[in-house]
């Protein structure tokens, strides 16, 4: 039998189910909740203003939902249902369009996010105020908040043994689907007067974007096919997954994101694997185990979230500001720091929207540790781009290479940008694919063109400075650098302070 959701204490003649980031019917946490407690059940989604106002016209992560919607609309109908879809403030739809509707009670999936929390929190209380119950259910992670501890009932720092714990507690409770198309019969279409076709990306403001020409696949149906994809190719994961030329990766983070794909199929399928030996799904799993440990650190740290370091002595450190800083974070915005992997990884970013993750570590580093800038720089600037992003495990991730974070890396590994492109793109694919400049150079030279031959740089072609930059910086001299800025902010205290302290 499916997991026991939170007791509903009555029957309700008509509820609301409040899409966000579970775009599908099937194992869908809030959606089963809402079907077996209301004999009438309608659907909705608001393409909320509070978050795409600030947005560029062009996301891709807007038209992603928004193919999702279609297809999602498309589902629901078929069942007998259908979807209500808005282009408003969220927190201020949802309470009007309950009371509208008549419903009795609104059920939504939870969002961990600090800003998602509080908007809530509004909702909540706005509902309440009309008679109206609030219902959420878990479905973005596997375990939240409080699920994991310590013994102690403290939450973990360490992802090592915040890991065995998690696999400790995991069983077949946790990974069982809703199964929500057995209830389907409570869904009943909208109102005449809401029955309209999921708006066009121009109704609500936007463009296209190149989403289709890079042949991201959208919805259910997508993320299954992709699903389908990588279940072919898991067993060499724990092997494939660091080189950005090898189609190693799942691919499903925005499907993940967007709850196209449920949590609890994708860790099932990877921990029954990981239990009959198989090294990659085991290495799999334990990537979907990071995500919710960064949500559980958000969760109980939220401040990570509003730009502070996990680790508070890091806030210290001195980072590099001015018009050179800036002129800095703008060559690595653009792919122009000398440096042909980082380069190469930051044009996939702005050409697609993806980075591989081992580009995501490499770059990160590159602009926290070489080019000594705010990590926070290179977190917001991944929040604008990435089709996956996600706040908890985006934040994460940047705390990890700036080693400001939780379970970070130390301070003093310091990647070198030539020996991580020699090792996991040796034969230069990744690189020719984003910088074609470069396509000519030898696969020995091309992770470092400014070491090359006159010779060799002219019969690949290439001038540098002109057809490719020189290196923005020296990383040995950005090494002794980085290494004196932080330890300056890890230095014990002189002049009586330790005592102090």
């Amino acid at each position: 039998m499916p997991p026991i959701l939170p007791a509903v204490d009555k029957t309700y003649p008509k509820g609301l189910l409040w899409l966000r980031r579970d775009l599908r019917v099937d194992d869908n946490a809030a959606l089963w909740m809402a079907l077996r407690h209301c004999r009438e059940v309608l659907c909705v989604f608001v393409f909320d203003r509070a978050i795409l106002d600030d947005l560029p016209r062009a996301d891709r992560r807007v038209e992603f939902i928004r193919e999702s919607l279609v297809e999602l609309e498309a589902d629901l109908r078929t069942l007998g249902g259908g979807l209500i879809v808005r282009h408003a403030v969220a927190e201020e739809e949802i309470p009007a369009l309950a009371s509208a509707l008549s419903v009795q009670a609104v059920y939504a999936n939870r969002d961990h996010e600090p800003a998602a929390i509080a908007r809530d929190a509004r909702v909540l209380g706005a509902l309440a105020n009309a008679g109206i119950a609030f219902h959420t259910a878990k479905d973005q992670t596997i375990f939240e908040r409080d699920e994991v501890l310590t013994k102690a009932g403290q939450p973990y720092g360490v992802f090592t043994p915040y890991k065995r714990a998690w696999l400790a507690k995991l069983d077949d409770y946790h990974l069982k689907a809703y199964p929500s198309r057995g209830y389907a019969d409570a869904l009943v279409p909208p109102p005449e007067a809401d029955r309209s076709p999921v708006p066009s990306l121009a109704d609500i403001g936007f463009e296209s974007t190149n989403l289709r020409a890079l042949e991201i696949p959208t919805g259910t149906q997508g993320g299954a096919a992709l699903f389908e994809d990588f279940f072919g190719r898991i067993d060499h994961y724990d092997t494939a997954r660091d080189f950005p030329a090898v189609r190693g990766p799942s691919y499903l983070s925005v499907h993940l994101r967007f709850g196209t794909v449920s949590i609890r199929q994708l860790a099932g399928v990877a921990h029954r694997l990981s239990l009959q030996g198989n090294a990659g799904a085991a290495v799999w799993l334990s990537e979907l185990i990071w995500r919710d440990f960064y949500s559980q650190v958000l969760s109980h740290h939220p401040r990570v979230g509003e730009g502070k370091s996990f680790k508070p002595e890091y806030d210290r450190i001195a980072w590099h500001h001015g018009k050179q800083a800036d002129a800095l974070f703008a060559a690595w915005c653009e792919g122009r720091t000398g440096y042909p992997l980082v380069d190469a990884a930051m044009a996939q970013i702005n050409q697609t929207g993806y980075m591989h993750n081992r580009l995501r570590m490499v770059v990160a580093c590159f602009l926290c540790k070489d080019l000594g800038i705010d990590w926070r720089r290179g977190e917001a600037y991944f929040a604008l781009h990435l089709n996956d992003y996600e706040l908890a495990s985006n934040n994460g991730g940047w705390q990890w290479a700036s080693s400001s974070g939780c379970d970070a890396q130390p301070y003093f590994r310091i990647f070198n940008p030539v020996s991580q492109s020699k090792r996991f793109d040796p034969e230069g694919k990744f690189i020719r694919r984003y910088l074609p400049q470069l396509a000519k150079l030898s696969n020995a030279m091309i992770h470092a063109p400014w070491a090359t031959s006159p010779v060799e740089l002219e019969a690949a072609g290439l001038k540098l400075g002109q057809d490719y930059p020189r290196p923005v910086v020296d990383h040995a001299e950005a090494r002794d650098r980085t290494l004196q800025r932080y330890g300056a902010v890890r230095a014990p205290a002189v002049d009586g302070q330790a005592k102090k302290r």
